[in-house]
């Protein structure tokens, strides 16, 4: 195979068409081509791949950073021989992502400690890994962006952009009581993204106790049938994974 335009000018073209896959592997491929004897079909096939990989890489990249999640929680990485209660099929069932299809919303309950944020941050992980949308976020959090967005003047922008997200995880919800207008702003949120839009939600309260973190009851009972309904429901029992981790330190 003979290449008739020269590495540095081809390397130059491919920046200015910002082509930065091709670029990156240009010597390499075009050394493998001569040695393989590779048509210029072949050629040009092995460097589109090689685009195509690395703007996949750079968009899982920016997807990853923007979810805002904390360390590197997966469904690999969690362990489920710690409480062999945990419905592991429908974690597994979970993590294939079909409910983000679905649009329905998954509730993860349990006391503190019992693998609550592990698992809805893994849920995200899959959902990064098959191309949607994530953020990460806790009640306190996300009230406190919202409130930001007010004084900016950017709250119509703000509340669009979350209530679009394909997959928004609420970290605590119930850890501090929700005043106003803060229900109201979770209620519209979620009003919005009722059949829209998927929602994880975990909280140390169980589901019967969530209207207590409204300081509106009836916004309370609006909200929290929205999110119930069609909603799989993940309930967590048992001692803290936390505590036996710091025992078996202590130990040592």
């Amino acid at each position: 195979m003979t290449i008739h335009t020269s590495l540095p000018e081809l390397t130059d073209g491919l920046r200015k068409l910002k082509l930065s896959g091709m670029q990156d592997c240009l010597k390499a491929r075009t050394e493998e081509a001569i040695m393989n004897q590779m048509s210029h079909v072949e050629f040009l096939t092995l460097l589109t791949q090689d685009e195509i990989l690395s703007r996949s890489q750079r968009l899982y990249d920016r997807r990853y950073k923007k979810a805002n999640f904390k360390g590197a929680k997966t469904i690999e990485s969690f362990d489920f021989r710690f409480n062999p209660k945990i419905n592991q099929a429908m974690i597994r069932d979970l993590a294939t992502c079909r409910f983000i299809k679905e649009k329905y919303p998954v509730l993860i309950m349990g006391p503190c400690g019992t693998g609550k944020s592990h698992i809805a941050q893994a849920l995200g992980h899959c959902a990064l890994q098959q191309g949607y949308e994530v953020l990460c976020t806790t009640q306190v959090k996300l009230s406190e962006e919202i409130q930001a967005a007010k004084a900016t003047l950017s709250y119509r922008r703000k509340m669009k952009a979350l209530a679009k997200l394909p997959l928004l995880i609420i970290d605590d919800f119930g850890l501090k009581p929700l005043r106003s207008p803060q229900d109201e702003d979770l209620h519209e949120l979620i009003a919005e993204r009722y059949e829209q839009a998927t929602t994880v939600v975990t909280s140390n309260l169980a589901l019967s106790e969530w209207q207590q973190a409204f300081a509106n009851q009836l916004l309370g009972i609006a909200t929290i049938d929205r999110l119930q309904h069609n909603a799989y429901q993940v309930i967590l029992e048992g001692k803290s994974y936390r505590s036996v981790k710091t025992g078996s330190k202590q130990e040592k």
